[in-house]
């Protein structure tokens, strides 16, 4: 059942997540904003793990190694790159980019000493989801320069989340998973504040609705609620399974950008949308994934 939340949340939530970074990227100074929304989340997961669960303040000085290079990747690269990229092209069209890191992740995740091989079951339902990524990927118009540019920051964006994500799938930590969460928000936030201090994003900071209301459910409901459950994910479930969520986002992304922002959703988008449903069902299915056998996944080692 916890499996299922935790997906659910990431499914969800972070399939939303794309209109609200158009929104708040559209009305306050990018690098600052992702600071503070990051650096706050990490904050309060931190204090939730410490005062909560009663779980230790992180000491050994490994654990903030390992924190400051995930939340390199998967904090400064990853969401840096996508709220920058995101003011050029359309939401539906950054998800679906992003679900290049189901690839990245199934590939790399059969490294390491908690690698996970490929079933065969995993290898169709990726090659289905593929198909239904590439449906939703043909263009309806031209490109610009600047959109190339965005496309490529999305692509290297989902490159780095995929490797924190294989990074911290691998590694030894002495704190749960809730702690080092909050540790690695904290560290990638900090390094997007200093380049927020070295662009002079706070003299252009102002204080309205619409990007207030967007960093409200980025910070609380996005950095708090589905980043804890993909980082239970990620120490819990297979590459493959946790994969998943960039084919799902997508579809999610592409129906709320056509409802509240106008985006194209053509017949082929929706193909591409049933497609992607079908090639997760057949990830999520016991024996697809190996998600269900829980001995073949390497427990985490608390050292």
């Amino acid at each position: 059942m916890k499996l299922f939340l935790s997906l659910a949340a990431v499914y969800l939530i972070w399939g939303s997540n794309f209109i609200f970074t158009k929104m708040a990227s559209g009305h306050l100074p990018i690098a600052l904003y992702c600071a503070v929304r990051l650096v706050t989340a990490g904050c309060v997961l931190a204090l939730i793990a410490r005062l909560w669960l009663g779980v230790d303040w992180p000491r050994r000085w490994l654990d903030w190694r390992h924190a400051m290079i995930t939340g390199f990747f998967m904090v400064f690269v990853s969401n840096g790159l996508n709220a920058w990229a995101i003011q050029y092209i359309p939401t539906n069209q950054s998800a679906l980019l992003n679900g290049t890191a189901a690839f990245w992740i199934a590939g790399l995740g059969v490294l390491g000493p908690r690698g996970h091989p490929l079933t065969r079951g995993s290898a169709v339902g990726l090659c289905i989801g593929f198909l239904g990524t590439a449906l939703m990927l043909i263009p309806s118009t031209g490109l610009t320069p600047m959109s190339w540019s965005a496309q490529i920051g999305v692509l290297a964006a989902s490159l780095g989340f995929s490797l924190g994500t294989v990074y911290y799938r691998n590694v030894d930590v002495s704190v749960n998973d809730l702690m080092f969460m909050g540790m690695q928000l904290l560290c990638g936030g900090l390094m997007l504040l200093g380049i927020a201090v070295i662009h002079g994003d706070a003299a252009r900071w102002t204080f309205n609705l619409p990007g207030m209301i967007a960093l409200g459910y980025l910070t609380f409901v996005s950095s708090c609620l589905a980043f804890s459950a993909y980082g239970w994910l990620t120490r819990h479930s297979t590459p493959a399974i946790i994969g998943t969520y960039s084919y799902v986002n997508p579809a999610v992304a592409a129906f709320l950008g056509w409802r509240f922002l106008g985006e194209s959703l053509s017949a082929l988008k929706l193909t591409g949308m049933l497609v992607i449903l079908i090639g997760v069902c057949i990830l999520a299915l016991p024996g697809g994934s190996g998600a269900a056998d829980q001995t073949a996944i390497a427990e985490p080692k608390i050292s």
